[in-house]
């Protein structure tokens, strides 16, 4: 006499006994411990001990903290530098994110359409995504330079004489954008590329059977399908901009005149120049829930475009 196996429910899954649950959910605890502690000791823990800071005059000298209260937040919301700083972030922000997003877009355009050329360009375009910023810097730190620069070099052969790219209040700010776009642009270029090779081809050869132009599918077919992609690109971008320090730090120092220093390098000098710990760990809060602000704002406002 044969015994038949218990069948199987008809969604597919088996229902196994609490005892033999029990083991596999204690195995991926262990998987997790590892990240959990680091993000607790490195992350967690420290943004709780910099908002205890934020109520005292804690400093990198030394000597006694004593409480103040809400000084520290006082003065970061009506320092002049600081709100300054957070205007330079602004416009290197406007400046960056509307580039950065349709430079990547026409890029993976080319890509998409020139099939022949996909491994080079792919490789081109992404290549400088992976060069370290202080190789970065230094690159665009000798193409800028006013003298040896290839850009004025350039400008010199046709007898117009180059302007002082990074050490003009006018110009400094801009060249820091094109130097940043060059070397960021390639990862919103690879997820702009992975979205259109995964539009399915029968939807363009159905419009080119109607009739459609390659611009009228463009328009038509491939931007609207992208807009979930537009929107995440964005939104990466605005925070990426808006945290903006590396590339400004090294090519610039903040100058000319304070004219690039952008709210993370003025929170840094305030900490690690001025030494008032307390202070920059203010500024920090007050530019982290300004950051949340702009990010929750654009991503609802990509939603509502939508729907």
């Amino acid at each position: 006499m044969t015994t038949r196996a218990p069948a199987a429910p008809p969604d597919g899954r088996t229902d196994l006994p609490d005892v033999r649950r029990r083991p596999a959910a204690r195995t991926g605890l262990w998987f997790v411990l590892p990240f959990l502690a680091f993000y607790l000791v490195f992350l967690l823990w420290p943004a709780i001990v910099g908002f205890g800071y934020t109520f005292t005059d804690r400093s990198l000298a030394g000597g006694p903290t004593s409480f103040v209260g809400l000084e520290n937040w006082a003065e970061s919301l009506t320092d002049p530098a600081m709100w300054e700083s957070l205007w330079n972030t602004l416009v290197f922000t406007v400046l960056s994110v509307p580039l950065m997003v349709a430079l990547a877009l026409a890029l993976a355009l080319l890509t998409d359409h020139a099939r022949k050329l996909g491994w080079f360009l792919r490789f081109g375009f992404f290549a400088p995504f992976v060069l370290p910023v202080a190789v970065m810097t230094l690159i665009w730190g000798w193409m800028y330079n006013p003298s040896l620069g290839l850009f004025n070099g350039m400008l010199g052969r046709i007898g117009v004489e180059g302007p002082e790219w990074l050490f003009g209040e006018g110009t400094a700010m801009v060249s820091v954008v094109v130097a940043t776009a060059w070397w960021q642009v390639g990862f919103n270029y690879l997820l702009y590329l992975a979205a259109m090779q995964s539009i399915p081809g029968d939807v363009y050869e159905a419009a080119a059977i109607d009739g459609a132009g390659a611009w009228q599918r463009i328009g038509r077919i491939t931007l609207p399908l992208l807009a979930r992609t537009t929107a995440l690109i964005a939104v990466l971008q605005l925070i990426g901009s808006l945290r903006v320090f590396e590339q400004i730090y090294l090519m610039t120092s903040g100058g000319p005149n304070f004219a690039t220093r952008t709210a993370i390098q003025y929170i840094y000098d305030s900490g690690f120049v001025g030494l008032r710990i307390g202070l920059a760990s203010s500024m920090a809060y007050v530019f982290m829930v300004i950051v949340i602000a702009a990010s929750v704002a654009q991503f609802r406002l990509f939603s509502r475009k939508e729907a």
